[in-house]
């Protein structure tokens, strides 16, 4: 029997002591553990390969732990009478994981040292109980991935794109966890919360050469993390060690490695005056290239203490995209992009005892172009029009860690970060004068000879330059070993800002949007807006409306958590984590004042444990029930509880003029302009804006799976986990419904009330604050029937299946399959079928009628999910790699005008669940289609090269599949009037493509 065997033999006790697991109170660290038959005074020591070293005590039982490490690669010495007497090197620790290094018996002889060399995990951690994938920078320089956070994220099970089409600020896909809506996840660098304040929406990236780990959670996750009911992302920056290290990439992805696009056609019947007969998108005019350049370097500036890593990268596209037929103001744009990124690390080992970090990242997009003509009917490029606009997105983030390693059972850390991000948008060629025209494949062709017309204004709203948000995040945590428990507690505070968001209608202050419908139904019920058949020049209902928006503001919020948690190892073989959350959040008005406050007790419990079967970590039986809060973003701030203005005055028309603007306009009744949800432009009382004792959005998360090792060579497991939302945070904006419902109680009711919508919890009774006439605050209790609701819905369940082969320094593989229902009558706080970006104020909710037939499974349901992904050593300098799916699709949508006489009672135009008159829930339409994506890799690093010097190929979506991702969802443009465009596709998966890359390092 070897001593690997022996050490396997000896651990009849699982070694897994109360040490472990508590690695799960840090983001950025691992842990080592493990058995050792030891002397008396025998001490087990670890080293890092910055010379960092701890020695820490071997209990009664045998056992030690060393938590709350950098990750790294360590080596791991028994020290006996101040000697090595048996080592391990090259032990890597995993983020949040615990690596167990243990050591057989030694005889009386064998004394003089042995070193095993260890370069790979356990097959199965049974310290965690949590559910996650970690993705190691070995892995990512091996598999055929998008170069973001996001795209790697997708390797996790129940992970998927989002259905809405959303995107992060530097254009990153967001993705959907679980069911949730793509902005309900959570984003860490190096342990800071780089969380989009305003809408949720993704995070800083990293340069992908500077990823060392990045962790998924996919549920589970401790108590140390909330703010999220969806995922979380946690990156971990490489640091410097003491080897000096450098290398550089040259990446390019030329167009003619690209194929070309489909184009989308009219699916529906035409427009009045189409501009290309049934063309509606010709995509197979658009190009782009992409080149990106990389620099890292990290090694000691003074050995031992100080280190320094950072990376670099620029990425630049060009390229060509040529709009549907509906935005001729932008017809066609040649663009190009920087994405620059930074990442720079210092790491001061001020002694064997403390630690400093300092991170410093940056992720940012600069876009600029030319706008073109662009003649549709023969597809050639017309005259330039334009400059596109000066654009600038992203970020940067800069924070500081301390770690204190007091005594043997005593760590402390602290860390405080910022993050500052910009949303610069200034138009090129902007003329002030000029109104921006909307819907002309709707002009009345008797007025323009069947040639739309327009003034070549291309902006539609404008936006102060200076908008972006700032994020302040403050940590403290400590980490206690008494006996068998390990105690781990912090706060977690965070302070976001929103500055001078919002946008503002473009040239004098209003546009103009043409429109059809039928002459002798209402154009809105619900506005009081006639039928265009009663006036001149709307006989054959024709329409135009003028709109004006404005919602511009500064906005805040504080969101604040202490947490505890204790991971008890109850027997050698079992491991429960007790986890205690406490969250606050307060939100703030324009003026800095409070409009929603919840700073009650929020508990979130988080149950978690352990089972090593067999007790040598190869069966792991885990489960875990918790609770997670979601702060509400910054986002209602600007419309629900901010003094937004939209509104819309319609009028029949007698002539278009050269520039498009409509002549011999009548009014129609009501003759004054209209607003769905009395956005007037009044910002009001705090005190009003919310529901009273309103709860934060909450779900329920239950996991029960297993892992199980098959042989020496492979893992297997499965896990269910079903996951209900409690209570969620949308905006209702029926005012009239809630001052009768006052005015029934005997109050004075104020009828003039300025608020646009309330927020609420939706699908529950909820009081509302009123002022009566006299100005006071009234309280009106308004019960869920009363609003018109069924109760709050939204349910999933899934069955997860994996199977992996760890790396042998020949091939790597990993499979799963995802059984999985997402589904109730709301997504969350997004509209994807919408592609609405207002984060907990979207239509949901809004009113009775809006909300009828909505059940079914919702926009970010995929029934089943194949993943597979790995690699293949074919020879010493051939490697070979591939990433597969297939998921299956969305559900179709189908909206329109309300109920079977095509009326419109909230004044939300086609946006109610029915098909052409008839009811329409989510998935009544049939689904999408499966998407299937084969991404393949080859990487050769020549002989002559010394291993440094590597050539790679990857090519993407292999079968060049072009399955629709999202199609156009309204059935009618106007009341009774078909939408030529219901059922176009408008958003497919990515052409093939080829990326070429070159590669150093020294």
């Amino acid at each position: 029997m070897n001593k690997l065997s022996l050490q396997r033999s000896l651990l009849a006790v699982a070694v897994f002591s109360a040490f472990s697991g508590a690695v799960l109170a840090q983001s950025t660290t691992g842990s080592i553990y493990g058995q050792v038959q030891a002397g008396e005074g025998d001490v087990v020591r670890v080293v890092n390969d910055t010379g960092l070293t701890r020695d820490v005590p071997i209990d009664a039982r045998g056992r030690y732990s060393v938590a709350q490490l950098p990750l790294g690669t360590y080596t791991v010495s028994v020290i006996h009478a101040g000697a090595a007497v048996r080592s391990r090197e090259n032990v890597a620790l995993r983020v949040g994981s615990g690596v167990e290094v243990s050591f057989a018996a030694r005889s009386v002889q064998d004394l003089g040292g042995v070193n095993v060399s260890a370069n790979a995990l356990p097959a199965i951690d049974v310290s965690t109980v949590d559910s996650r994938t970690v993705v190691t920078s070995q892995q990512l320089a091996r598999l055929p991935l998008g170069r973001s956070s996001e795209a790697i994220a997708l390797l996790a099970p129940g992970a998927v794109n989002n259905s809405g089409s959303y995107t992060g600020a530097t254009g990153n896909s967001l993705v959907s966890f679980g069911g949730s809506a793509a902005s309900e996840n959570a984003y860490y660098v190096n342990g800071f919360n780089t969380t989009d304040p305003l809408r949720g929406f993704g995070g800083i990236s990293l340069p992908y050469g500077a990823i060392e780990q990045q962790e998924v959670y996919t549920g589970g996750y401790s108590a140390q993390y909330g703010r999220s009911d969806g995922g979380v992302i946690n990156v971990v920056g490489k640091r410097g060690t003491n080897d000096w290290h450098a290398g550089a990439q040259l990446i390019w992805e030329p167009n003619g490695l690209r194929a070309k696009e489909k184009d989308s056609y009219y699916t529906n019947g035409l427009p009045p005056q189409p501009k290309a007969g049934n063309l509606y998108a010709p995509n197979r005019a658009n190009s782009v290239t992409s080149t990106t350049a990389s620099l890292y370097a990290g090694g000691p500036l003074i050995k031992d203490k100080l280190f320094l890593f950072a990376a670099a990268e620029v990425e630049r596209q060009t390229g060509d995209t040529v709009s549907n037929v509906t935005l001729p103001q932008s017809p066609d744009r040649s663009y190009r992009y920087q994405l620059p990124r930074w990442y720079a690390k210092l790491d001061w080992n001020i002694d064997d005892s403390n630690i400093l970090e300092v991170t410093g990242a940056s992720d940012k997009t600069e876009r600029s172009g030319t706008i073109y003509d662009y003649d549709y009917a023969n597809r050639r490029r017309g005259e330039r029009l334009s400059g596109a606009n000066d654009e600038k997105f992203g970020g940067d983030v800069y924070t500081a860690k301390y770690t204190g390693y007091l005594t043997d059972n005593l760590t402390i850390s602290a860390q405080y970060g910022k993050m500052r991000t910009v949303n610069y948008v200034v138009p090129s060629g902007y003329n002030p004068d000029a109104v921006y025209i909307a819907g002309q494949d709707f002009q009345n062709p008797a007025y323009t000879g069947g040639v739309a017309r327009e003034n070549g204004q291309t902006i539609s709203s404008l936006a102060n330059p200076n908008r972006g948000n700032e994020t302040t995040n403050t940590r403290f945590d400590i980490h206690y070993t008494l006996g068998d428990h390990t105690i781990t507690a912090g706060i977690d505070n965070q302070q976001a800002r929103a500055r001078d968001q919002g946008t503002s209608s473009s040239g004098p202050g209003y546009i103009w949007t043409y429109g059809q419908g039928s002459p002798d139904l209402p154009i809105s019920t619900g506005l009081g807006v006639d039928a265009p058949g009663n006036y001149p020049g709307g006989e054959e209902g024709y329409y135009v409306v003028r709109g004006v928006s404005s919602s511009l503001a500064t906005v805040r919020s504080s969101q604040r958590a202490q947490y505890v948690e204790d991971a008890w190892q109850v027997t050698d073989r079992w491991l429960l984590t007790l986890g205690l959350r406490n969250d606050q959040f307060t939100n703030y008005n324009a003026d800095s004042q409070v409009y929603i406050r919840q700073t009650s007790p929020q508990w979130a419990p988080r149950l978690g444990f352990s089972w090593d079967v067999n007790g040598d970590a190869t069966f792991k039986v885990y489960g875990n029930a918790g609770r997670y809060y979601l702060g509400l973003p910054l986002n209602p701030a600007l419309n629900a509880a901010g003094g937004a203005l939209s509104t819309s005055q319609y009028f029949t028309y007698t002539g278009i003029a050269a520039d498009g603007q409509p002549t011999g306009l009548t009014a129609i009744a009501p003759g004054v302009p209209v607003s769905s949800n009395n956005y007037f432009g009044q910002l009001p009382d705090p005190k009003t804006v919310a529901a009273k004792g309103m709860k934060a959005e909450n779900q329920d998360e239950y996991i029960l799976g297993f892992t199980k090792t098959f042989g020496t060579d492979w893992v297997y497991g499965a896990k269910l986990t079903y996951r209900k939302l409690r209570n969620a945070i949308d905006d209702y904006c029926d005012i009239d419904r809630i001052v009768a419902k006052g005015q029934s109680l005997g109050l004075d009711i104020d009828t003039n009330q300025v608020n646009s919508c309330y927020l609420f919890n939706p699908g529950q009774a909820n009081t509302f604050t009123l002022l009566d006439t006299a100005g006071n605050h009234v309280a009106v209790p308004v019960s869920n029937e009363e609003l018109g609701f069924q109760g709050l819905k939204r349910k999933y369940y899934s069955l997860e299946l994996l199977l992996e082969h760890p790396f042998d320094g020949t091939w790597y593989a990993r499979a799963s399959y995802v059984f999985s229902r997402s589904y109730g009558n709301t997504e969350g706080q997004l509209r994807s079928d919408l592609n609405q970006t207002a984060a907990s104020t979207s239509e949901d909710w809004d009113n009775a009628e809006v909300m009828e037939h909505t059940n079914g499974p919702q926009s970010n349901d995929h029934t089943h999910q194949f993943k597979v992904f790995g690699y293949w050593q074919i020879a010493p300098e051939w490697l070979a790699s591939a990433n597969v799916s297939l998921v299956s699709g969305t559900p179709r949508h189908c909206l329109g005008y309300y109920g079977a006489d095509h009326s419109d009672p909230a004044g939300y135009e086609g946006d109610y669940h029915y098909c052409n008159g008839e009811p329409s829930p989510p998935g009544e339409q049939g689904r999408l289609p499966w998407i299937r994506q084969i991404d393949l890799g080859v990487t050769w690093r020549p002989s002559f090269g010394a291993g440094k010097l590597a050539f790679n190929a990857n090519v993407f979506n292999l079968l060049d599949e072009r399955r629709a991702l999202q199609k156009y969802p309204y059935s009618e443009a106007g009341p009774g009037v078909p939408e030529p465009a219901y059922g176009v596709i408008t958003a497919r998966q990515e052409p093939r493509y080829g990326r070429l890359s070159v590669s150093y390092d020294f």
